[in-house]
């Protein structure tokens, strides 16, 4: 052994197999090695002496004595037996994308396709290939829905700069027959600036409707904030905004928190006490609606501004009243201070109101 070919050969090539882990050693120097250890073992040697000429490990030479052959380094491309070829992965691909069942979730897919004895894959396979082809969440040959994007953040600091529009139905005696209320409210003084009632929701409605309000108004350079209706969105009322000035916004689609003002106006509107069961006719509605926006704007408190009335607010009155009830209070703090903390309760109420606004998660 020691003078033979095969040794003075690994001895000029001492350092060849050890060295730095890592690197890559040739199939047919390993083989070489494990015949050259197994005949020093067979001529007497100890297997950790004959492993330590050629600066390998005992657990190396039984790993390639056992055949194990893989390139195990990181990164390295490896060949796994249980692997879809890329022929089955478009097979699954097509099955997944199919008629049938582009429309099923893969738990869904296997299992159907286990009742007609037929196995592709496993369901979490299905979520792998599906995942890397980018299908996983659309698989119909139309285009995949789009997130529609937040409504731009509107800031009002007075009246007449931001405006919320809606159409709400009034029931009626007959079921199933309603009225339709067209109503625009200010966000930033909450006060009805414009209502009609119409036994129909329609957009040339709409479009007469706002031509009769600019005649009484003056809407250039107002924002007005709406849902996706027909009525909001039709090409003759968007027109008509461009002719008038008015810079129109809209809610996302089936997203109420979008146009909250109108909303919250609706519930006070039909909680309210005065509100009937139904409307007999046309006029009964308008008369009736004629005086709640009377109420609503002149008497009705409302908590969001301080409650004070949005006509109030809307006329710039609110600030004496919050400096009336502020007097009130220090002056009955002052007579008996024993009756109240360190602090009192200040009236007033923020000068900018936001709709839609940035979330401050996205801000930052």
């Amino acid at each position: 052994m020691p003078n033979s070919p095969r040794s003075l050969r690994l001895k000029k090539s001492r350092g060849d197999l050890g060295g730095w882990r890592g690197r890559l050693i040739l199939e047919e120097d390993r083989k070489l090695a494990v015949e050259l250890i197994e005949e020093a073992v067979t001529a007497g040697a100890r297997l950790f002496r004959a492993c330590d000429v050629i600066e390998i490990s005992t657990r190396t030479f039984s790993r390639w004595k056992n055949g194990t052959m893989i390139d195990g380094r990181k990164g390295a491309s490896k060949s796994v037996p249980r692997k879809l070829s890329e022929a089955e992965k478009d097979e699954l691909v097509s099955v997944a994308c199919s008629k049938e069942y582009c429309d099923q979730t893969p738990y869904e897919i296997v299992v159907d396709l286990l009742e007609k004895d037929r196995y592709i894959a496993s369901a979490s396979t299905f979520y792998r290939v599906l995942r890397e082809r980018g299908l996983l969440h659309h698989r119909r040959e139309s285009k995949a829905p789009r997130n529609s994007a937040r409504p731009p953040e509107l800031v009002a600091t007075g009246p007449n700069q931001v405006w919320s529009w809606d159409i709400t139905y009034l029931k009626t005696g007959v079921s199933g027959i309603f009225l339709y209320a067209y109503v625009i409210i200010d966000v930033w003084s909450r006060k009805i600036v414009g209502w009609e009632i119409h036994e129909r929701d329609l957009p040339e409605l709409a479009v007469e409707f706002f031509r009769r309000l600019s005649r009484r108004l003056k809407l250039k350079g107002v924002r007005l904030h709406a849902d996706n209706g027909n009525s909001m969105k039709g090409a003759t009322i968007l027109m008509l905004f461009y002719h008038l000035g008015v810079i129109p916004s809209f809610s996302r689609p089936r997203v109420s928190d979008d146009n909250p003002y109108s909303e919250s106006l609706f519930k006070t509107l039909k909680y309210s006490v005065r509100y009937p069961k139904f409307f007999t006719d046309l006029a009964h509605a308008r008369s009736w609606f004629a005086g709640f926006v009377v109420w609503y704007n002149t008497e009705h408190r409302h908590s969001a501004i301080g409650y004070v009335t949005p006509q109030t607010r809307h006329e710039g009155g609110d600030l004496d009243l919050f400096a009336t009830r502020n007097r009130t209070l220090s002056a009955a703090r002052s007579a008996h201070p024993e009756r109240w903390g360190k602090r009192i309760a200040i009236h007033e109420f923020d000068r900018v109101v936001y709709l839609n606004p940035i979330p401050a998660k996205q801000i930052a």
